[in-house]
């Protein structure tokens, strides 16, 4: 498969990354966004193909099998996230730079994989406090989903070394600018 370059956002869940990623996908539109594929149910208004491509965890392991993924992580217990090669091909087809939103364990193996090709950012929270409320706010976790999320939050923290930038989200405003800017100076546009 031939490389292109990709832009990789990892965080804690209720960091804001998507929100960060979203800003990216509405103001370059070079960028594109692999849509994983995961092996849990969907949540609130996903749908299959756009947020994630939902398959068994019977079909996961399959496919993990047949070598169809770039990287593959089972992030809880039974419950699989990975990037799907012909993802990442459909998208280079395109000419388009492939923009990465992921946990930080398949954030790490991307940079891994893709090297200098790859620019690999942490979003990170001011608090586990901050976290909790935010998850709380979102209003599509059952209150021990969120306590779940916010202990694996305080293991993921530990990577954010691993990777080239960490934008801490405070301020919203100030967190879009920096990546609007990391972006800008990687891509040398």
């Amino acid at each position: 498969m031939e490389k292109g370059k990709v832009i990789i956002f990892s965080a804690p869940s209720g960091s804001g990354k998507s929100t960060v990623v979203k800003h990216l996908l509405d103001t370059f539109d070079f960028f594109e966004l692999s849509v994983s594929a995961t092996s849990r149910a969907p949540r609130g208004q996903e749908q299959d193909g756009r947020e994630y491509y939902f398959i068994t965890p019977e079909e996961f392991r399959a496919r993990i099998a047949a070598d169809e993924f770039v990287e593959h992580e089972e992030v809880y217990g039974g419950v699989y996230y990975g990037t799907l090669k012909s993802e990442m091909k459909r998208i280079w087809d395109k000419g388009h730079v492939i923009l990465f939103d992921v946990d930080v364990k398949g954030g790490v193996n991307l940079k891994r994989i893709f090297g200098d090709d790859a620019c690999s950012v942490f979003i990170s929270v001011p608090s586990v406090d901050v976290l909790r409320q935010r998850l709380l706010s979102r209003a599509t976790d059952s209150a021990e989903a969120i306590e779940v999320r916010v202990r694996k939050a305080a293991e993921e923290m530990a990577f954010a070394p691993q990777f080239d930038h960490i934008l801490v989200n405070d301020d919203l405003t100030l967190c879009l600018q920096q990546a609007d800017a990391l972006v800008q100076d990687f891509l040398k546009l």
